[in-house]
């Protein structure tokens, strides 16, 4: 567990208990008499989504749902598709009209290719579009623009062993070797001699293509043969704590019985799999989820749903599906030596909110991701009474030649976001530049020093 970084947040149902609350409030609220969006004459599907398999197993299926229910439909079932992991989602309007949405999950890449060619108004992603489909989707509008491309939700590993294994920590490139076969004793970790077993979901897992991705391919490794596959996550993480010599990777709900590791990315601190790290982005093994529509939909359907994907209800949704929801907590830190003098001050009197403000590749410019979330913190500060002198903005950034650079940079992205908190009425009680301090992630690579370069909200 971190020492700069250790949260006191170890009730991971409480956020969810709160989002579902939230919901429920939501729907609540809900008039159905507003459900105002045309049906087709046809009779043809009113949305089809398409792509990744980590959105559309579940998360999609439920959002549409809630969309549906939100619209005033009823009557609403699940039901299989023309093909293997595809499902409609069919009600029945006052009317008596039929109304149905589609979902494939077969990829995330398919998303893009349907959206090009037609079959589809949606493209669910579990990463961010290609360069490549950038261009080829060109026609359609920019996809890396902010009506674009909608981050929906932050998905999450945990790293689990026996409860009596006394390693607790590793970093993500010995996962890699882990799960590739490369380390194959636990005396090469540190831990007591006897041989790794290694529990995986199976290849239909978003689970699997989330963790293929973060640890096994950015590392330049694959899967080792001998690795035990599972359909079921409850049996995966069932086994793994009743096995001594076993490690796993399963989704957050799953944790059950077994003991979940501190993950550190290169030299940056490990971190527990909590919901704020995660939620943060700061978690190694964290990833966002997305949909990406043409920046003008024709289709108001594409607006309504991105638009239920956002809010309290569906960020509810989210948080029942497994993933991590954005709405904004406020956690408290616990303070310790190895903390920079002023930010050790802020984690003895103050609390961190649960999101991070991060800055467009190669630019100076908010990400995608901070028009929503510029949003979600007023409105916390607005419940809280906290616009007025609570609020410090920290920056931090990456290694530069002159760490006096890297300290202004690193002010200089926290004023970044104080002037688009201003606009809205926030005022500050102090802006501060950390440098690279803290870091989050390696900074050898483009991915990390993204990572690194972020703003933390506090609050007293």
């Amino acid at each position: 567990m971190p020492r700069a970084l250790r949260a006191r947040d170890r009730q991971p149902r409480s956020l969810t208990a709160t989002l579902l609350l939230l919901g429920l409030i939501g729907s609540l609220l809900s008039a159905p008499a507003s459900a105002a969006l045309p049906l087709p004459a046809d009779g043809s599907s009113v949305l089809r989504i398409q792509g990744s398999n980590t959105i559309g197993a579940k998360l999609g299926p439920a959002l549409a749902r809630g969309l549906l229910e939100q619209q005033g439909v009823a009557a609403i079932s699940v039901r299989p598709g023309q093909a293997e992991n595809e499902q409609q989602i069919i009600g029945t309007t006052a009317q008596g009209r039929s109304v149905t949405i589609e979902v494939a999950a077969h990829g995330s890449s398919t998303g893009f290719v349907a959206l090009h060619n037609g079959s589809a108004d949606l493209a669910a992603s579990s990463r961010p579009v290609k360069a490549s489909e950038v261009a080829t989707l060109a026609a359609l509008g920019d996809l890396k623009s902010r009506d674009a491309e909608q981050i929906i939700a932050i998905d999450g590993l945990a790293i689990i062993l026996h409860p009596s294994n006394p390693i607790d920590a590793l970093r993500t490139d010995q996962l890699a070797q882990v799960f590739a076969g490369e380390i194959g004793d636990w005396a090469q970790l540190g831990g007591r001699p006897g041989p790794i077993n290694l529990y995986a979901r199976d290849d239909n897992s978003g689970t699997y293509d989330t963790f293929k991705e973060l640890v096994l391919v950015a590392n330049g490794k694959s899967l080792a043969g001998g690795a035990r596959r599972f359909e079921s996550s409850e049996r995966l993480s069932d086994l793994v704590s009743r096995d001594p010599q076993g490690i796993g990777f399963i989704g957050l709900p799953y944790i059950r019985q077994a003991k979940a590791l501190a993950i550190a990315a290169g030299d940056s601190q490990a971190m527990p799999p909590s919901e704020t790290l995660i939620a943060t982005e700061d978690y190694p093994l964290s990833r966002r989820l997305f949909l990406y529509k043409q920046p003008e939909a024709a289709n108001p359907w594409v607006d309504a749903l991105v638009h239920f994907a956002h809010s309290p209800r569906g960020q509810a949704i989210v948080a029942q599906s497994g993933f991590i929801a954005q709405t904004v907590q406020a956690v408290r830190v616990q303070p310790n030596p190895a903390m920079p003098a002023a930010y050790r001050t802020l984690a003895q009197d103050a609390q961190r909110l649960s999101v991070n403000f991060r800055f467009q590749e190669g630019s100076a410019s908010l990400d995608n991701k901070t028009q929503h979330d510029l949003d979600r913190v007023l409105s916390f500060l607005k419940d809280q009474d906290k616009l007025r002198h609570q609020v410090v903005l920290v920056g931090f950034g990456d290694p530069k030649s002159d760490p006096a650079r890297a300290e202004l940079l690193s002010k200089l992205r926290a004023m970044a976001v104080r002037r688009e908190l201003a606009k809205r009425g926030v005022i500050f009680r102090d802006i501060i530049g950390l440098g690279d301090e803290l870091p989050v992630a390696v900074n050898d690579t483009d991915e990390g020093r993204i990572k690194n370069r972020r703003v933390e909200v506090w609050v007293y």
